[in-house]
């Protein structure tokens, strides 16, 4: 006779939750991230407070951004550990759609489980519900379908013993891997049902490394051996695959210079000899140069994002190849790439043994050299009397102050391209951008989630004022933690990044930068006043030399510490980086839009 327990399908949920562990040992979801609301306080919120030891719950001020922070954590842990985020039906649920779109692009594991509502439908409609005027199973839950790799609404606690362990599989499988939603009515939350104890009994879920097939080690072999110019672009994949010391054995045995990615970057040392730095957009002259002629591009756990390719206008070598070493059978076959579907480990290793003592044509000589005897001054130079400081000499002061266990993070705005460019990332998961969705708001939430993750990092922020605009609730939520982590706030009073793109495909400044806002006001806001408020330690900076100094104090500090510097929205490191195509109107009347126009005509036609 099958063994029972009586529970809630909550109870249920925690329960198992509770029970499934990573190749280490460890309870695989960390934490559960909670805003209570009605549709998951009575149900979820009684099954997580008698679970606190085995799942702590953390309370977070925005369903975005302690979202962000989960994804954060999961991110630096190269998807060995995840988290798991609960919110109220309605607007609760929905403020997650945005992080769960973050984590699907960025392959990254996180389990929501968002209140909905009456499976019975019989208080219908409750407060925060919307009505689908043609379809009654809808709820807006369903807006999470199309941003997670597993979505299931709870209508029985029974379907539990389905849903959960499918959610798991997804969060742990290294091809499948990314957000989990897993909806729960909240009248179903609360109903009990006798589930077998064999459905709580201790699972590890291992990671799962896939050996390439030969023939696609022979095909990729042959490329490589043929190649005259080949390339390696570490992509973020080297990262999860826990691959960079194997991609450091082979780039060396082989000879092949390595280039990097926004989310591969740090795969290999910055002064590594076949360490060429960024590819791309954002990337360096010598870099790209190599790209440019290369006729063979290896792409390791890459998706090959515009940002790399520079909208596929990179690679100009008309004979070039592609082999895209991937986990993800969609990400290996993408632009007639030849396949080594693997992951990247096994695949660099098996391609390795295949090439035996093969080496390549050294790469030129000089060209890093070259780059940084350029971009070294951009981030040394000294501020003059009276001038703003740069974003560069900004990124120059940190790198000086940086460790050898600094961990520098940022999302989206300005800083992602100059970090990619000059920031000078001393070892393998020492540099943490979220750039696959460029997402405002990311930055202070991931700070807090990298620094739970390893928390003898020292974790270093950056975050322009817009951005800090967008989303600052989680500082609060850091303060109450103790959470000791550095955040440079870059005060270039708006949207810098933006605005510079705006000039530069032909349009007016125009409500970007506050003073070119409707208002017409040039607004001034106290961030240190600001950031104080909410529980962190926070200084005015007024000079790069001011900000050297209010670094070196960061390690006596308890909890989040605040370094507000202005800077100049206009420059720019003017060095490096390809085209990318943002569309320019086709006509208009002023005649700079129209001169950009015929050039991205030009530039178009040279991809």
């Amino acid at each position: 006779m099958t063994k029972t327990i009586r529970l809630t399908a909550a109870q249920a949920l925690v329960k198992y939750v509770c029970n499934q562990l990573n190749e280490d040992g460890e309870t695989f979801i960390a934490g559960c991230w909670a805003i209570f609301g009605h549709g998951n306080v009575a149900g979820l919120g009684e099954a997580l407070y008698p679970a606190q030891q085995e799942l702590p719950t953390y309370r977070g001020h925005n369903e975005q951004t302690m979202a962000h922070t989960a994804i954060a954590y999961a991110k630096q842990l190269c998807r060995r550990r995840a988290m798991a985020v609960t919110s109220s039906i309605g607007p609760g649920a929905t403020n997650m759609v945005t992080a769960a779109a973050l984590a699907h692009v960025n392959r990254l594991p996180i389990l929501f489980l968002p209140g909905d509502v009456f499976a019975n439908r019989a208080p219908d409609p409750v407060l925060q519900q919307i009505e689908n005027f043609s379809d009654g199973t809808a709820s807006v839950n369903d807006c999470f379908r199309p941003v997670s790799r597993y979505f299931d609404r709870i209508m029985r606690p029974e379907q539990l013993l389905t849903a959960l362990p499918r959610a798991f599989r997804v969060m742990t499988d290294p091809a499948d891997c990314g957000p989990v939603t897993i909806s729960l009515c909240q009248d179903v939350q609360a109903e009990a049902f006798d589930f077998p104890t064999s459905f709580f009994k201790t699972k590890k879920w291992l990671v799962r490394r896939l050996s390439p097939d030969v023939n696609e080690v022979e095909i990729a072999t042959s490329l490589i051996k043929g190649a005259k110019l080949p390339v390696i672009i570490a992509g973020g994949g080297t990262h999860y695959s826990r691959a960079t010391s194997i991609l450091q054995k082979f780039s060396e045995l082989h000879e092949i210079p390595v280039v990097e990615t926004q989310a591969g970057k740090s795969s290999l040392p910055w002064n590594h000899p076949l360490n060429f730095g960024p590819v791309g957009v954002t990337g360096s002259e010598a870099a790209n140069s190599i790209c440019e002629r290369a006729d063979v591009i290896l792409g390791v756990g890459t998706r090959f994002q515009d940002f790399t390719t520079g909208s596929w206008s990179l690679f100009k070598n008309p004979d070039r190849q592609l082999i895209s070493l991937n986990i993800a059978a969609y990400d290996a076959t993408k632009h007639g790439a030849v396949p080594l579907l693997a992951d990247a480990l096994a695949g660099l290793s098996s391609l390795s043994e295949k090439l035996g003592e093969h080496k390549a044509k050294k790469p030129p000589k000089g060209l890093k050299n070259d780059w940084f005897r350029k971009v070294d001054e951009l981030t040394q130079s000294p501020v003059t009397k009276n001038s703003l400081a740069t974003d560069m000499q900004v990124i120059g002061a940190v790198q000086r102050s940086a460790q050898d266990n600094t961990v520098v993070m940022c999302a989206a705005g300005t800083m992602p391209g100059e970090l990619h460019k000059l920031w000078k990332a001393g070892n393998a998961g020492s540099y943490h951008m979220e750039y696959g969705f460029s997402c405002m708001g990311y930055e202070i939430a991931g700070a807090l989630g990298i620094k739970m993750a390893e928390p003898n990092r020292d974790v270093i922020c950056f975050t322009g004022d817009g951005t800090y605009m967008m989303a600052n609730s989680e500082l609060a939520t850091a303060s109450m933690m103790k959470a000791d982590f550095t955040v440079i706030i870059t005060d270039n009073r708006g949207f810098g990044c933006i605005n510079r793109l705006q000039m530069g495909t032909g349009g007016a400044e125009f409500n970007n930068l506050f003073e070119h806002a409707y208002m017409g006001e040039n607004l001034s806001i106290d961030f240190v006043s600001h950031a104080a408020s909410m529980g962190a330690t926070s200084i005015k900076a007024s000079s790069v030399k001011e900000l050297e100094e209010a670094l070196t104090k960061r390690h006596s500090v308890v909890g989040p510490y605040v370094i507000v510097i202005d800077t100049d929205p206009y420059p720019s490191t003017p060095f490096g980086g390809t085209w990318w195509d943002v569309a320019v109107p086709e006509i208009s009347e002023r005649s700079k839009v129209n001169e950009k126009y015929d050039n991205y005509v030009q530039d178009k036609a040279k991809r």
